[in-house]
């Protein structure tokens, strides 16, 4: 076992002993992007009205634990914060953001980017934020800021683009990074970085960078993968799993990645495989598959840009109410839920779609 390996499972095995109206969807419409039309026979999406607009290519949408709805309004360089009717609270200037999430203590990390001078010129590199929320009282424009990425060395590197970020229950977290170098072994820029609050580790105050999640394959066609990662998404339980969303050259796009750990090894492994995981683990199910989501029993979500769809599945890969098509959703990005809500950044339309299933309408 290699001397990273070594550190990064002690570390994770050390850690948690710390601690209204609306229009019928047609649903038919996904059979011209080669998924699966209204499996549940009669139920159908009903979008609620109206849209939420004023948006410019939104790539991110998640439901808060207060809950408010964060947006990554990511051509209008902002973070938007509203409420559950989509009335707008606040926004936070940030440049492109692509990715959120939220921790147990409401900060908000935020993949995007920033500039600064590197030898007499302004350059642009890909960033991560903290927001601390909770010292302003949720006044997002004036919450403290902490950049926690680039590291110094990351300068040397202006390809790194930080685009996933997933919270387990103990307030650790990932950052997907993805990259055009990836050649080396100790360093691609294809991975999954692994940060721990201080406090958990007995060191202080703020996060500390761990290093790489180990034995995640960079360029891998196949399984446990981090070709391209697209977004990450954690299950809200008490584990350190989470869905991946690749759009590298893959063949299998979405991937739910399980820690395993044995008297031999300790390692994520696929929780679903072609074999045994349903229509999701289909080869070349999914074109960009861009964002995901899981809902409160376990469902998986998947936004498709490339096939302008949204794709659910059960925690098993079979498909359920996959919907969309071209006339309705122009390059979605990501997808949320709460309270029998999806929610979709339909991003190419610039705007914010709300769904309910016929069934759950009451």
């Amino acid at each position: 076992m290699k001397l990273g390996k070594i550190l990064f499972t002690c570390t994770l095995l050390i850690i948690p002993l710390f601690n209204g109206c609306g229009d019928k969807f047609d649903i038919t419409q996904l059979n011209s992007t080669g998924g699966n039309a209204n499996i549940a026979g009669d139920t159908v999406y009903v979008q609620l009205n109206p849209a939420w607009g004023g948006f410019n290519k939104p790539e991110d949408i998640i439901i808060g634990r207060e809950p408010f709805i964060y947006v990554a309004d990511t051509y209008n360089d902002r973070i938007v914060m509203l409420n559950l009717n989509g009335d707008i609270l606040g926004s936070r200037h940030v440049k492109r953001p692509v990715a959120i999430a939220q921790d147990y203590k409401l900060n908000l990390i935020v993949c995007a980017q920033f500039d600064t001078v590197v030898n007499g010129q302004t350059k642009t590199f890909g960033a991560v934020f903290k927001y601390d929320m909770a010292a302003v009282q949720h006044q997002i424009g004036i919450a403290p800021e902490v950049m926690l990425l680039p590291r110094p060395v990351d300068l040397n590197f202006p390809g790194r683009q930080y685009t996933g970020a997933a919270v387990f229950y103990n307030n650790t977290f990932y950052i997907a990074r993805t990259g055009p170098n990836n050649s080396s072994f100790i360093d691609p820029d294809n991975s999954i970085l692994y940060f721990s609050p201080k406090e958990l580790l007995g060191t202080g105050a703020g996060d500390t960078l761990i290093g790489r999640v180990p034995n995640i394959d960079p360029v891998s066609s196949g399984l446990v993968s981090a070709n391209q990662i697209s977004s990450l998404t954690s299950f809200n339980k008490n584990n350190i799993d989470f869905v991946v969303t690749l759009t590298g050259s893959n063949s299998l796009k979405t991937q739910w990645l399980t820690w395993v750990v044995t008297a031999m090894s300790a390692d994520y492994e696929a929780r679903l495989t072609p074999s045994d995981g349903g229509a999701m683990m289909s080869p070349n199910k999914f074109g960009q598959p861009q964002g995901s989501c899981i809902d409160d029993a376990g469902n998986i979500y998947i936004a498709d840009s490339q096939k302008d769809s949204v794709f659910k599945f059960t925690p098993y890969g079979d498909e359920l109410e996959s919907f969309g098509g071209s006339a309705y959703f122009t390059g979605p990005y990501a997808v949320a839920f709460f309270d029998r809500i999806l929610y979709v950044a339909d991003t190419g339309n610039n705007r914010i779609l709300r769904f309910i299933l016929s069934t759950d309408l009451q």
